[in-house]
């Protein structure tokens, strides 16, 4: 069996919809929070099972019977690194004989504040001794994708990336690069895979691409990392959360969230859709 953790979450069940297609339903196990949000999937006939993070006695009774676990990062910043702790304990009190870790893009050189508690997990797994992968996930497209209400509102697309080269990936990419992993036949203990788009582009050319496909004039404004956090502060978002994607943009700019070796889509076994595609159809 294989489980998924974070079965419900925005990149958790697009995995779960992809194993789907070349596994048995009744040989998934979606790890959730709340099974009441999880009623879809049971009607499909996967196996749901209570798995919080927090609560570490439910972690060990969803992973009964799984050989393979894929630990979907929590997206609890700040707590991450004990509950991925907690689980990788219960992983292996369960038996499980590989988990798979969606960490981030060259976590272990990245200069990304996001990184600290993904190297954590990185060690924890190492230590563990549960045999592991990590697909070490690069930007989702649907991250800038977010901004382009605001950037048509305003006629600009703020940021603190610079020229720096971004090769995001939609979700659903990352989804079925996830799925393919489990799903393998083949020994996938010990591989590091460093996932990102084929397709790169800088924050201009974003604005650019903007521009052209609706006809206004969208220009990007590049900021300090400070002041782009105060400005999304002042759009309302949390202090700390600003801060993280203003630390992220600053890392892009130093080539964080860029990487040219193609192992997305060769896992996935196609191209990786390209933000040109994705805004197009965002529009």
């Amino acid at each position: 069996m294989i489980a998924v953790t974070g079965a419900t979450g925005q990149l958790g069940r697009l995995v779960i919809h992809e194993l789907l297609k070349t596994q048995p339903a009744n040989s998934i196990i979606a790890a959730v929070r709340s099974p009441e949000k999880a009623e879809d999937l049971a009607d499909l006939g996967v196996v749901v099972r209570q798995a919080d993070y927090d609560q570490p006695a439910t972690l060990a009774t969803a992973f009964n019977g799984a050989k393979k676990l894929l630990l979907i990062s929590s997206s609890e910043i700040g707590k991450r690194a004990a509950q991925h702790s907690a689980v990788i304990d219960a992983a292996n009190a369960s038996g499980v004989t590989l988990i798979a870790y969606t960490s981030l893009l060259h976590a272990d050189t990245s200069p990304l504040a996001l990184a600290q508690e993904h190297v954590i997990t990185e060690q924890k797994l190492a230590e563990s001794g549960v045999p592991f992968v990590l697909l070490r996930n690069g930007w989702y497209t649907e991250n800038y994708l977010a901004s382009i209400p605001s950037a048509l509102e305003h006629g600009a697309f703020i940021g603190a990336a610079g020229n720096g080269k971004i090769a995001s990936a939609p979700r659903a990419d990352y989804a079925a690069a996830a799925a393919a992993v489990m799903a393998s036949p083949q020994d996938q203990a010990g591989k590091v895979y460093e996932l990102a788009g084929d397709t790169a582009y800088t924050l201009a050319e974003l604005a650019h691409y903007l521009s052209e496909t609706t006809g206004n004039t969208i220009q990007y404004q590049n900021l300090p990392e400070a002041e782009f956090a105060k400005v999304l502060v002042g759009a309302g978002l949390p202090e700390g959360f600003a801060n993280i994607l203003a630390d992220s943009d600053a890392g892009a700019a130093k080539g964080a969230l860029f990487d040219s070796s193609h192992q997305l889509s060769q896992l996935i076994g196609r191209n990786s859709k390209p933000m040109t595609e994705s805004l197009k159809a965002s529009l």
